[in-house]
């Protein structure tokens, strides 16, 4: 059977209260005290309740961190964030995956409210109304990282997909290309529709193009689709010369459609994608990729979540994390963006 506090006591001869003391490291106690105390504890191999301990002090230390796909790196990354500042701030995790289906998420938060966790981080796709219905009842923080909040209800932390998006088209454009292709995850994705095609969409309004609906293609978010889908495109005479890719790994299935077909990158196509995972720098040539800080955005949230749980003073809980452009060889210009 599980040793207790209640064997510690009689084992120490000291009341359950003075090991509680000891245990939550109360200075109250006598150094000699707490001296055989902790004796007791390492010889009987005494492990706290973590739920008892919760329950005496309101506080599980427990947040849960929910995610679409921990399978992708984008979220796998951004856990790892999580994770590092959980533990600085000794706090335990509970990772759910939502396999991006909705019921499945509001499923989910209520389960981890009934965990009694300290403070929710969640990740989704599309934050939908019933999803955000519960939000708004929970009764602990909730922060939203990597994750697009169109009423900005709640603390969020982010970078701006936009701005990215529209910068990284402009200097395809400013390369020469007029045919511009925008490759993309399913548009079920908030970032993918609302920012980086919005984006997308600006820079071609700036230089006075029309975007060619055609070349706005929607995948399912995998290699294989992506490199079919380009396959086809190249079988058409006004074949788009530059893509903007939505993330590394569909951009390596262009990539390999284009030489598979004796194409080349740069020379016949330039390509820029969003995420900088190690698939970037792992095929030949390299690509240029807009450098998603995912380590930071888990970092950050969590941080985020800490000073609400505790109730500290937060300056600003909408939080905008900077980016960058790594220029390799599938763009021709290796020059920062203007």
């Amino acid at each position: 059977m599980a040793i207790t506090i209640y064997d510690v006591a009689e084992e120490a001869n000291v009341s359950m209260a003075t090991v509680s003391r000891v245990v939550n490291g109360n200075p109250n106690v006598k150094p000699e005290t707490r001296k055989k105390v902790l004796a007791v504890i390492e010889r009987l191999g005494y492990r706290p309740n973590a739920v008892a301990r919760g329950l005496a002090s309101k506080k599980t230390t427990t947040i849960g961190v929910i995610v679409p796909d921990a399978s992708k790196t984008f979220y796998a990354e951004l856990s790892r964030g999580i994770a590092d500042i959980a533990t600085m701030y000794e706090y335990n995790i509970i990772l759910s995956n939502s396999d991006k289906r909705q019921d499945r998420e509001v499923e989910l938060l209520e389960d981890h409210l009934g965990k009694q966790v300290d403070g929710i981080i969640f990740m989704s796709d599309s934050i939908t109304p019933q999803l955000r219905e519960e939000m708004r009842r929970a009764n602990v923080p909730i922060v939203l990282a990597g994750t697009l909040d169109a009423e900005k209800e709640f603390p969020t932390v982010n970078m701006e997909y936009e701005e990215a998006a529209y910068l990284a088209t402009k200097k395809l454009i400013e390369n020469g290309h007029s045919n511009l292709a925008f490759v993309s995850g399913p548009f079920t994705r908030d970032i993918n529709r609302l920012c980086k095609k919005v984006g997308f969409e600006k820079a071609h309004e700036e230089a006075g193009f029309a975007v060619n609906p055609e070349f706005i293609l929607e995948t399912d978010n995998t290699y294989d689709d992506a490199y079919n889908h380009w396959c086809e495109m190249l079988e058409r005479d006004n074949a788009p010369t530059a893509i903007l890719v939505s993330n590394d790994e569909l951009a390596v299935g262009i990539l390999n459609a284009i030489r598979d077909n004796k194409f080349s990158v740069p020379d016949d196509f330039e390509i820029i994608c969003f995420e900088h995972s190690l698939l970037a720098r792992a095929v030949r040539p390299q690509l240029t990729s807009v450098v998603i800080p995912l380590y930071d955005l888990g970092a950050v949230s969590m941080r985020l979540l800490t000073k609400l749980m505790n109730k500290e003073e937060v300056e600003e809980d909408k939080v905008m994390l900077p980016y960058r452009v790594e220029w390799r060889a599938s763009t021709k210009e290796k020059n920062p963006l203007a």
